[in-house]
This record gives structure tokens, C-alpha cells and sequence, in this order.
């Protein structure tokens, strides 16, 4: 799956301090043993105190860890990035993408009539 550029970069830079498991994995405990589902809920809590402000707190937002993929597929429609390429990072095809993810697209109606107007005049 495509990743971008600076995610690249931060994962690199942990491979480089840390390497990674003879099983792969990039992320371990001290002991190299497996993190525990409680060890990371109780950590996606405490990133979400140090990154969301007080009102983003009691809100649904980054609720779980599952909810930065549909952050993500929300974000790559809003950026403009073509259906196709979305619903192939995502795993899913183009229709199973629109149905979920249709009502999360801002702005495309500005947008589409520009590129419309656009290729009119051209």
C-alpha cells in the first residue's frame, strides 16, 4: 500500500533507533513481546488528551484507532485524489468507496464545475 512521503520518513527514522522484530513487527514492548490490546487503547487515550483540544475530547473523533482510516479515505477525496486511486489504497473497489464514503466529500460541487468550465473553454 502507498504511504506518504513523511510517514516514510518517520518510519524510517524508527527503523534506523529501534530496527524491527525478527518477525517484522515495528512496534514491541521493551521485551520484544507483543503489545497488548489494553497497553495500546491506553495509549491511543492518552495521545488523543495531548492532540485534540478540550471540545475534541468528549467527541467522537479518533474515538478508536479505526477511525484514522476513515479520517484518511475522507481526507485523500476531499485532497482531490482520483475515486480509483482512493478505493485501491483503501482495499476496496470504486463502488463500495462512494457508497461509504460519498456524503464525506466537502467542496466537490465548486470544484467539479471549474474543471467543467475549465475543459469547456479549452
Amino acid at each position: 500500500m502507498p504511504i506518504p512521503p513523511e510517514l516514510v520518513a518517520i518510519l524510517r527514522e524508527h527503523l534506523d533507533e529501534f530496527g524491527a522484530h525478527e518477525d517484522g513487527r515495528l512496534f514491541r514492548t521493551s521485551r520484544s513481546g507483543v503489545i497488548s490490546i489494553g497497553t495500546y487503547c491506553e495509549t491511543w487515550k492518552a495521545a488523543r488528551l495531548l492532540a485534540l483540544t478540550p471540545e475534541q475530547q468528549v467527541s467522537p473523533l479518533g474515538a478508536q484507532p479505526y477511525d484514522l482510516r476513515h479520517a484518511a479515505v475522507s481526507l485523500w477525496l476531499n485532497a482531490g485524489v482520483a475515486a480509483s486511486d482512493v478505493a485501491e489504497r483503501a482495499g476496496h473497489g470504486v463502488d463500495v468507496l462512494l457508497k461509504g464514503y460519498a456524503k464525506s466529500i466537502d467542496g466537490g460541487v465548486e470544484i467539479a464545475n471549474r474543471r467543467i468550465d475549465d475543459a469547456l473553454a479549452a
